[in-house]
């Protein structure tokens, strides 16, 4: 690994950690883990209560007594709420630096494409693999302690984590290709989010509504196979090929984020200077 690579990465793990963001996430993951289950229980609890129509009451309970109710609602925030939050506070490093100008004294010091692009696209994504997959442990620890049935298999809970990890490496892949490449981080985030609210939505309803099954060999629709794995596990197989060919999408963000890099220069006109 060059010294270049090497100071790339310190600078983003540096980056990442000093200005807060990282521990923002983890607040913000390990608190919807907690959260999530503690809830869905509580709402529970109170529409057995208080409800009027008891066979309402009775079938809202008998849906949140089960553990895996906690961890699925968990998978299903996290693929919304958490990875927006995700994206939005990257910003700053899929892109965001260029439009600051940040980055002409490193260029015109002699930093290479590679250097400045490989780092981002093993810190952030690995990064929100890690969060979601202890964000999903932790939904199911709480969910076992505070519902009434744990109907939780330990290879389900594993198999949701890593295919919904991924599914949130996949976006911050396309969050920093679109970012970096541009320069415009906002509106990478903006299509992004977009991308991920309605593309998995849309090939759930067509998987229902045809022959055939659009989910299974979809890097697209990982949300949805992740929210099937708490309580099925999935076939081994077409989870894997899945997974695969989600690596083999991010790695082409990546090349060609390098390629957009290569083929074009950064305006360094103006007498403005940010550091």
């Amino acid at each position: 690994m060059s010294i270049q690579v090497k100071a790339s990465f310190k600078k983003e793990i540096t980056a990442f950690t000093r200005t807060k963001r990282f521990f923002i996430l983890l607040c913000v993951f390990v608190g919807l883990a907690v959260f999530d289950p503690l809830i869905l229980r509580g709402t529970g609890a109170l529409m057995e209560a208080v409800s009027e129509a008891e066979t309402l009451g009775e079938l809202f309970g008998e849906m949140t007594t089960a553990s895996s109710s906690g961890v699925s609602s968990l998978v299903n925030d996290l693929a919304l709420a958490g990875l927006i939050v995700f994206l939005l506070l990257i910003n700053g490093f899929a892109g965001g630096e260029q439009k600051k100008r940040s980055i002409i004294i490193p260029r015109t010091s002699g930093l290479r494409n590679n250097a400045y692009l490989t780092p981002k696209f093993i810190v952030y994504p690995a990064a929100a693999f890690v969060l979601t997959l202890l964000a999903v442990f932790v939904a199911a620890a709480v969910s076992a302690s505070v519902f009434a049935v744990n109907d939780l298999v330990i290879p389900q809970v594993f198999a949701a984590a890593v295919l919904l990890g991924v599914n949130l490496m996949l976006y911050t892949c396309f969050h920093l290709c679109i970012g970096t490449a541009t320069g415009k981080a906002g509106m990478s985030a903006a299509i992004c989010i977009g991308a991920s609210i309605l593309v998995p939505g849309i090939f759930s309803v067509m998987s229902m509504g045809i022959e055939g099954n659009l989910i299974a060999y979809n890097p697209f629709a990982l949300s949805v196979m992740a929210m099937g794995a708490v309580s099925v596990m999935p076939d081994t197989g077409e989870a894997a090929a899945t997974v695969i060919i989600a690596l083999a999408i991010m790695i082409a963000c990546w090349l060609l984020a390098l390629f957009a890099h290569n083929a074009r220069r950064i305006d360094n006109k103006g007498n403005e200077i940010l550091i």
